[in-house]
């Protein structure tokens, strides 16, 4: 089944377009954290905004998807090679046999509210979408992978996952499966979430929001920063088409449904999907070289999450969550954070948790606040969502 070969990987965030932006950044320690300027009553926070996205224009024949979701998915997709990765997968095994599997949070229900706050009354007093938002095809939580077949040509499977902030991790494994079955042979894997009054306001009424912006692991940490992004990977089968250098070699899941938005207490989940994810990998915890966390910046998220790494993993592993450069990008967290793992095997740059001095008592020595070098094999990538969905991918370079 695994591992799948990895022929472009990219992710736009509030640190830039490109890997490029995203490697310069983590490098210097600069955040893309800024006070929040989104809304017209914008709530004091500090948030990972993608400047330009209000200036991209979608082709002519693209505009009825038009949002700011898509503007961004659009944005994300010319970066880094990936429509050339495509147009071989495409040249290999035909556009149909090429899946498309997406994940986001929020869709583009950004556009919803905006419809919804500019509904206008007819003459029999029955109220309408104002006539620009009248396109149903981005008011459904699939908007995001229609949009994306749309806008690459692709003809295989098409699925949106919405598992909150795991989304645009299972979609690895979602396209592992479909590969594995014999539906595809490749995969346009990714995630986009945007900014909107939902997120920012729906955040803060569960009291998860910080004023300043987040700490993960710290023990003064009081919430997270909210971000928007977007990115993809090109997958295929290993053998149909070149050698990479880098490759999915596992991923693991679960659901333990402990609640609505809190972790389970002992990290049950989180703990069996990481299990699941070395087992898939053929690994084992020693041999890992790095894990970027979920690592949120809230307090109970933090400490369970870094209890399970200390019940899992020696005390060697350098793991750090990246969510002060970037923000808490919600479904795009799975592929933004995925790219980060994979820069720290391409590069050999493992990044520290930016933002963060005092350690937190409650959790153990693998968590890194400082920025290290170092030449590894394999890195993993955590993200859980609410309601107990996990996920957890395991990266490598090729044999």
């Amino acid at each position: 089944m695994l591992p799948l070969n990895i022929l472009a990987h990219s992710a736009t965030t509030a640190l830039g377009a490109g890997l490029d932006a995203q490697r310069q950044a983590l490098a210097q320690g600069r955040s893309g954290l800024r006070r929040n300027d989104f809304g017209a009553d914008p709530l004091d926070c500090w948030i990972g905004r993608v400047d330009g996205v209000e200036d991209v224009a979608l082709p002519p024949a693209l505009a009825g998807f038009a949002c700011r979701n898509n503007a961004l998915a659009w944005l994300a997709l010319q970066q880094d090679g990936l429509l050339d990765a495509l147009a071989g997968v495409v040249a290999r095994h035909g556009a149909h046999r090429v899946a498309v599997v997406m994940g986001t949070s929020t869709s583009a229900i950004g556009a919803t509210e905006e419809a919804y706050a500019r509904l206008s009354t007819d003459a029999a007093g029955v109220a309408h979408f104002p006539p620009d938002l009248q396109r149903p095809r981005i008011h459904t939580p699939h908007a995001l992978g229609d949009f994306v077949q749309a806008a690459t040509g692709l003809r295989g499977p098409c699925v949106t996952v919405a598992t909150a902030c795991s989304s645009s991790a299972k979609v690895f494994a979602q396209a592992a499966r479909l590969i594995h079955a014999g539906f595809a042979d490749a995969a346009l894997v990714g995630g986009v979430d945007t900014l909107c009054g939902s997120v920012l306001f729906g955040f803060h009424s569960l009291q998860l929001v910080a004023s300043a912006p987040c700490q993960p692991f710290d023990a003064r940490r009081s919430g997270l920063s909210l971000g928007e992004a977007g990115g993809y990977a090109v997958l295929e089968r290993a053998g149909a088409g070149p050698q990479t250098a880098l490759q999915l070699c596992g991923h693991g899941e679960s659901s333990d449904a402990h609640h609505m938005s809190a972790p389970h207490p002992q990290g049950l989940g989180a703990r069996l999907a990481m299990e699941q994810a070395l087992r898939s990998a053929g690994l084992e915890p020693a041999q890992l070289g790095y894990l970027n966390l979920h690592g949120t910046s809230t307090p109970a998220n933090d400490s369970i999450e870094a209890a399970a790494v200390a019940a899992l993993f020696p005390p060697s592993l350098h793991a750090s969550s990246t969510k002060g450069w970037t923000g808490h990008t919600l479904g795009a967290a799975g592929i933004v954070e995925s790219v980060f793992a994979l820069l720290a095997l391409s590069d050999g740059l493992l990044p520290g948790t930016l933002n963060s001095e005092v350690p937190d008592p409650a959790c153990g020595p693998q968590i890194r606040f400082e920025n290290a070098r170092a030449d590894i094999g394999h890195a993993m990538n955590n993200s859980f969502g609410f309601g107990g969905n996990n996920c957890s991918l395991v990266f490598g370079k090729a044999e």
